[in-house]
């Protein structure tokens, strides 16, 4: 059995927030794998699925991220499981928002659902970090992690994530390698159909693209000998013969 956890601050105002990575990764294994619904327990909402015929417990804590750790403490009481059992999922500002990275046990980063979960369950459970990218400065850090992703950022998030929920059974089966580097091979493919140009974007020379043959036009008279038969063949039998051009 495992025991999937998302880290994020609960209320619609946070959804969308750079922080709440770890409850949209949940919210997507949730529709992906067919959770009946979230049920509220002791300070988290649970849900339930099957994975490649196994339990699977997704867990995203609603007392805010810097308690994160207690109702989690609950979650593994009630299943009567230990923290090797658990999966954090969750936002790293020290990679790119096209990156994701796993390790067991460590420091917490300084990221506080990290600290709170270490504090409550002990540091032996698996850690996906999901990148957000830093903004530049650590003065910058709050705003940055309490904002919106930009445009740009948000669909290169929602592209790893749909791609994480696809590979999760890999991840699962305990291929962390194969599950990280899948996930983020999507976001190196082309688009579909999608194929470079040769030489340069715009560029016509250089490139190998087919140049389009001139249109051909039958019944004018072409200047050859089977040209000439092929018109009078086409024009046989209209009312008015054609005029020499």
């Amino acid at each position: 059995m495992h025991i999937l956890v998302g880290l994020g601050n609960p209320g619609r105002q946070y959804e969308g927030h750079r922080h709440n990575v770890g409850f949209m990764a949940l919210d997507l294994f949730a529709a992906r794998f067919g959770a009946a619904k979230w049920k509220e327990r002791a300070q988290a909402k649970v849900a339930e699925v099957r994975i490649d015929g196994e339990k699977v417990v997704l867990v995203k804590p609603q007392s805010f991220m810097n308690k994160s750790g207690q109702p989690l403490r609950h979650v593994l009481d009630f299943w009567k499981l230990k923290a090797d059992a658990v999966t954090v999922f969750y936002d790293e500002l020290d990679l790119p928002p096209s990156k994701v990275r796993i390790k067991r046990g460590g420091g917490s980063g300084g990221h506080n659902g990290i600290k709170s979960l270490d504090a409550h369950i002990g540091q032996n459970y698996r850690r996906v970090r999901i990148g957000i990218g830093h903004p530049g400065h650590k003065d910058r850090v709050p705003a940055h992690v309490l904002h919106d992703f930009g445009k740009d950022d948000r669909r290169r998030v929602d592209t790893l994530l749909g791609a994480m929920a696809d590979n999760l059974p890999r991840l699962l089966s305990g291929d962390e390698s194969g599950f990280m580097s899948l996930s983020m091979q999507v976001l190196d493919e082309p688009a579909s159909g999608a194929k470079p140009a040769k030489g340069g974007s715009g560029s016509r020379s250089g490139t190998n693209a087919p140049v389009a043959a001139p249109t051909k036009v039958i019944g004018k008279g072409p200047p050859t000998a089977l040209g000439a038969a092929l018109s009078r063949l086409l024009n046989r039998g209209k009312s008015s013969p054609d005029q020499d051009d």
